[in-house]
């Protein structure tokens, strides 16, 4: 099915002909999109400490970044060109930005990064750079213009504190309006300049590398394997010279490691606590004056349960995984837990297990997820006493 999103074209399309491999200009993506919030919301946004955002400047020829959280007053002493303010995950904030990234789930959601917004005054911008990710650049309020370029050259400039490309060869350039949007591979050099002030919407796909897919993979290792044994030498030869090591140990130590194993299970429980561990500044909070069990069961049955916005949740055969916990389901409770994963969302449910009510009432003493209460009063309610 052909999407205005993606410029007329469909998700099948765009995947085998685009993503990963080639830009893509989309004029008109979302007609009329002015953006989620305003200038004013973004600072006040990044002066929250929940929230991670920058502050990029450029004087005098040379690059300069805060990290926030920022006071309202930082931003009064700022000139009115050549800064950037962004503010990453702003979908763990605003409902609005995870109905936007709705709009993407043509893309599976285990590659699904954030929404950083950036606000920019006419000349602000990050620099010539390369992302190392997919990303959708939406134009929200303003114009700006971006140059992108296919280049090898990955040169850096020295001691600047952003990854700025020492020679930025533009191949081509658009002037991007409320709306419009580009999708960029991995890769890519680019360059976004604002025109006037302006706003942009980056949907960004993560791509761990290998080393740190390596590295989290052992210390989950270390985590869940149990080798059993202890080193012994009871034929110990003696040696002449006493700092050296033996090749008998060496074997005997070579053994033992040996029986470090792994198997396709080992992989997925990973895969799934690895994409779904929230980011280290993310933290969730319990209902301060959480519903009994009888209620909740009440309320989950009339209302709609919801992800909270910070909430990470994937599936893969039987398991369910969410911010970085894994649980196993069976059918019921599965088909519903996939069901909220997908949509972020329960409601109008016909069914409801036993298992599935407990693993939810868990999750919602976490903070993990939330109701929204529609309905009349609950069991416990005093107005039913």
């Amino acid at each position: 099915m052909k999407t205005k999103l993606l410029g007329g074209i469909s998700p099948t399309h765009f995947l085998r002909n685009y993503w990963q491999k080639k830009p893509l200009l989309i004029r008109g993506a979302i007609p009329g999109f002015e953006g989620l919030l305003t200038r004013d919301e973004l600072i006040k946004l990044s002066c929250e400490g929940e929230a991670e955002s920058r502050l990029v400047m450029q004087r005098n020829g040379k690059w300069h970044v805060g990290t926030g959280p920022f006071t309202a007053h930082a931003f009064s002493r700022l000139s009115n060109k050549n800064w950037t303010l962004l503010v990453q995950d702003v979908n763990h904030f605003l409902p609005s930005a995870r109905e936007l990234l709705l709009k993407f789930k043509f893309i599976p959601y285990a590659r699904l990064d954030d929404l950083m917004v950036s606000y920019a005054p006419e000349g602000g911008g990050v620099g010539p750079h390369f992302d190392s990710y997919d990303v959708f650049l939406l134009q929200g309020m303003g114009r700006r213009l971006w140059q992108i370029s296919a280049q090898r050259d990955k040169r850096l400039v020295a001691d600047a504190p952003l990854k700025i490309l020492h020679d930025f060869r533009p191949e081509q350039e658009w002037e991007l309006e409320p709306g419009d949007m580009l999708y960029l591979p991995p890769g890519y050099a680019h360059n976004g300049v604002a025109k006037d002030a302006c706003m942009t919407y980056s949907i960004g796909f993560r791509a761990p590398d290998n080393q740190e897919l390596a590295t989290q993979f052992l210390v989950y290792l270390q985590d869940n394997t149990v080798i059993d044994g202890i080193y012994s030498d009871p034929h110990l030869h003696l040696q002449p010279h006493p700092a050296r090591i033996s090749r008998q140990m060496l074997r005997q130590i070579g053994t033992a490691l040996n029986k470090i194993k792994w198997s396709e299970d080992d992989v997925e429980r990973f895969t799934g606590m690895y994409l779904t561990e929230p980011k280290p500044h993310v933290f969730f909070t319990p209902p301060p004056h959480p519903m009994s069990r009888r209620e909740f069961d009440f309320r989950v049955r009339k209302d709609s349960l919801k992800l909270n916005l910070k909430s990470r949740m994937l599936c893969s055969g039987t398991n369910i995984f969410l911010n970085g916990d894994i649980y196993a389901a069976r059918t019921i409770a599965h088909k519903l837990s996939e069901q909220l994963a997908d949509l972020f969302i329960l409601q109008d449910v016909e069914e409801f297990d036993d298992e599935t009510l407990a693993l939810l009432y868990e999750w919602y003493t976490y903070g993990y997820v939330e109701l929204e209460l529609n309905g009349g009063p609950a069991p416990d309610s005093p107005m039913l006493a």
